[in-house]
């Protein structure tokens, strides 16, 4: 057995701290820059003015107020579904007015002064408008007070001119915090995939039995992102090299991996490996054709937005 003295301890002990917060403020770093490189649509000054400043259009004068397609409303900014079509009712407000959200797409904050209810996009932060209650419109009793430039509009038949992706880089919760506030993507599903059992629970797939890895199920607008920029950030915000798991979390259900829809997924992201492959990363991120994607359970979904903080295992850098 090797003893060590007091002396030895103790320098063993101070050296570990030393390291512990290193890393810890090389974790908080990444995650603030992370923050604040997150892309998202160019906006127009007046957009800025509303969407970034807080800021009201001129009543009446909305591309939206007398618009009565069929479709979903999405957020300007980051292009996150906001509102249907049908939620959407006349008020003659001056402003397009919805008694009803997509289910958490819209985070209710009271004004400063405490007479109103501001609400923003729940993915980015962008100002949309005010809610109020009680006014009687509809039998919801809710309208949602929106400024037009806040919105895109997709109409309906176009909402299947999206594009599906899944990936897996460790707990889901960080993958998903990260797409969730990417450029172009839609919605974003934590779930499990890869694996033989079928709707399996949280604590089937920890059990490691499973054959399921923790994946993301993102759905994007082609028109706005590309499959690769997404496989690019996915690169960018986790250790692709890391063979047992993520960070902490050791697993085959942690493990990192791209799971295609189609042959021109598969050949992209075979680029993109030969490319980081070329600057000498040895990359542990496996290919695998996708099969049935399960959503995970209720309490998983859109964990950070709903907790707040960022993730312990993801942080963002460039690589590429």
């Amino acid at each position: 057995m090797k003893w060590f003295n007091c002396k030895t301890l103790f320098a063993m002990k101070s050296k570990l701290k030393t390291h512990l917060v290193l890393f810890f403020l090389l974790v908080v770093y990444y995650q603030l820059n992370a923050q604040e490189t997150m892309e998202y649509n160019k906006l127009t000054p007046e957009e800025e003015r509303v969407i970034l400043k807080k800021g009201t259009e001129r009543a009446f004068t909305g591309k939206f107020y007398d618009f009565y397609e069929k479709g979903t409303y999405v957020c300007r900014q980051c292009g996150a579904a906001l509102y249907q079509s049908e939620h959407k009712f006349v008020s003659d407000c001056g402003w397009p007015s919805f008694d009803d959200e997509i289910k958490g797409a819209v985070k209710r904050l009271p004004d400063a002064d405490g007479r109103r209810t501001e609400i923003v996009c729940n993915n980015c932060g962008g100002h949309l408008g005010h809610v109020f209650l009680g006014e009687g419109f509809t039998p919801k009793n809710t309208r949602h007070c929106v400024n037009s430039v806040s919105m895109d509009f997709i109409p309906a038949g176009n909402e299947n001119q999206t594009g599906r992706a899944i990936f897996a880089s460790g707990c889901f919760w960080g993958t998903e915090y990260y797409f969730s506030k990417a450029k172009g993507v839609i919605s974003t599903t934590v779930g499990y995939t890869g694996g033989v059992v079928k709707n399996p629970s949280y604590e089937q797939v920890c059990s490691g039995k499973t054959g399921h890895l923790e994946a993301v199920e993102v759905i994007f607008d082609p028109k706005t992102t590309s499959f690769e920029e997404l496989t690019r950030l996915f690169f960018e915000t986790h250790d692709f090299t890391q063979t047992n798991g993520q960070g902490p979390d050791i697993g085959q259900q942690y493990l990192s991996a791209i799971f295609y829809i189609d042959e021109g997924q598969k050949q992209v992201a075979e680029k993109l490996i030969h490319q980081l492959s070329g600057k000498n990363y040895k990359v542990a991120t496996k290919i695998i054709k996708a099969t049935d994607f399960y959503p995970a359970e209720n309490y998983h979904q859109d964990y950070y937005q709903k907790k707040g903080g960022t993730p312990y295992c993801h942080f963002k850098r460039k690589v590429f």
